[in-house]
């Protein structure tokens, strides 16, 4: 399946689940708080700090929310495929509706905005095969000021079939356990379908490659993790 393809796919799937997409989040993401805390402690800047930020796949705004709030006068742009999604991060975020933009956008295959402080993403990339996130990287290299950062809290591939199992069967038990509705766990596992994970270290490595300096992943556990690079 083409790049542009895949991204049909994705946006539709979840086109069909904004609605519902944060009802279950939690109960999906084991280390939910964690996980987007520590995105959002990679942004190397002070408080009070007049920052520009581009969210990439931005879904219906849960990591925007917690820069909007840790950064006071941070402007951000919010992007997604999918519309309904960007209606619902639109609702979520009414609140700074003086600091948020949307925009519909590809960024697997379309030309990204410039100038900013930071890029971020959340549980997107890993829709892109390795080659489209390998040109997305350099693509965010571009769009970061010098001195920006790229952050990107993640779902990331095993590094063989045996670990990517156990990873699974620890995944599907920690849900469970959370106490997850088998229906949107069913709905999760047919997202999941569409995914195009890769290794921690590949991806990291196609950061260097980039162009990237200070790479480092920050935060992981099973197959979510945080990593981040400066330009």
């Amino acid at each position: 399946m083409t790049t542009e393809a895949n991204a049909r796919g994705t946006g539709a799937l979840f086109d069909s689940a904004a609605q519902d997409y944060d009802r279950a989040r939690r109960a999906l993401l084991p280390g939910f708080d964690e996980f987007y805390a520590a995105a959002v402690a990679c942004l190397p800047f002070p408080g009070d700090a007049p920052l520009r930020v581009l969210d990439l796949g931005a879904g219906s705004g849960l990591l925007s929310e917690r820069i909007l709030e840790a950064f006071p006068r941070a402007e951000l742009l919010l992007t997604d495929v999918s519309r309904p999604m960007l209606e619902r991060a639109r609702q979520r975020l009414a609140v700074w509706a003086g600091r948020v933009r949307f925009a519909p956008l590809d960024h697997g295959t379309d030309a990204l905005p410039v100038d900013f402080h930071a890029v971020v993403s959340a549980l997107s990339i890993h829709h892109l095969d390795d080659a489209a996130k390998r040109g997305l990287f350099r693509r965010i290299h571009g769009a970061l000021r010098p001195g920006g950062v790229f952050v990107n809290a993640e779902q990331v591939r095993a590094s063989d079939e045996a670990r990517e199992r156990e990873w699974h069967a620890a995944w599907l038990a920690e849900v469970r356990a959370a106490g997850v509705a088998e229906a949107d766990l069913a709905a999760a596992l047919e997202r999941m379908t569409h995914d195009r994970c890769a290794t921690l270290p590949a991806q990291l490595e196609w950061l260097v490659e980039a162009g990237f300096r200070d790479v480092a992943s920050v935060w992981q556990r099973g197959r979510f993790a945080v990593y981040t690079g400066r330009r």
